[in-house]
């Protein structure tokens, strides 16, 4: 299941959601010029090493390589199916808290997916890289928000494709679903074997449920005249 597009206007242009990705795929561009030993040795030194980070929790050092972490990808394939979830889904998560408050949501969603990957995997050598956990608390939050929005969706099966539209209840359900039996699939005697840092992505996911959650708590109704207000009571689903 591949989200394409969601059904849910925005009120303004989102700055720092298009910003996030800008850099993402600037900085993404510039590994192209590395050899692979460079690259290797950018993240080993630039980015988070679980078995570093995990005596070491909150040290400057840790805080900052889990930061740059956030914006190095391992390939192609690793970037654009990020940049297509935060395309699709950064934007009303911005629109709704404003575009401040979403940079420091989106980047403790980041902080909270490094540490909980550290914490579970605290052995690893193998460096942590990508915008994963920091994008799927935006997934996470945009559950909060936005259950019952219509997302325009390829499902593939087979030989069989076909687009059609899904509520984001379930295609982020399904989404984080999977995350979860994959992590727990991963664990054993050693996790030190390269590949997806699921829990990282179970963590952003559910800090940025809980974190939004809290914000729906507090702040219950969007502003007058919000775009998404008006399309749910048009079409008589609870915000």
């Amino acid at each position: 299941m591949l989200p394409i597009q969601d059904i849910n206007p925005t009120r303004r242009f989102s700055i720092v959601n298009y910003a996030l990705i800008a850099v993402n795929v600037i900085v993404f561009v510039t590994q192209l010029g590395l050899s692979e030993q460079q690259l290797n040795q950018v993240y080993l030194t630039q980015s988070v090493v679980p078995a570093l980070a995990s005596h070491a929790l909150f040290a400057p050092n840790t805080l900052l390589d889990i930061l740059r972490s956030m914006f190095f990808h391992a390939g192609w394939a690793h970037l654009g199916g990020n940049m297509l979830y935060l395309w699709i889904f950064g934007d009303n998560i911005e629109d709704r808290l404003g575009s401040l408050l979403y940079l420091a949501f989106y980047l403790v969603c980041g902080f909270a997916a490094g540490y909980a990957q550290v914490l579970i995997d605290p052995t690893s050598q193998i460096p942590l890289v990508g915008a994963s956990g920091a994008i799927a608390g935006v997934l996470g939050g945009y559950l909060v928000f936005f259950p019952g929005v219509k997302v325009r969706a390829l499902i593939i099966f087979g030989y069989f494709a076909r687009l059609t539209e899904i509520s984001a209840l379930i295609v982020l359900g399904f989404w984080f679903v999977l995350q979860l039996f994959n992590g727990v699939m991963s664990l054993g005697p050693s996790t030190d074997q390269g590949g997806t840092a699921f829990f990282a992505h179970i963590g952003g996911f559910v800090i940025g449920a809980a974190l939004i959650f809290v914000f729906k708590s507090i702040f219950p109704q969007p502003p007058a005249g919000d775009l998404n207000n008006m399309l749910y009571q048009r079409q008589g689903r609870p915000y």
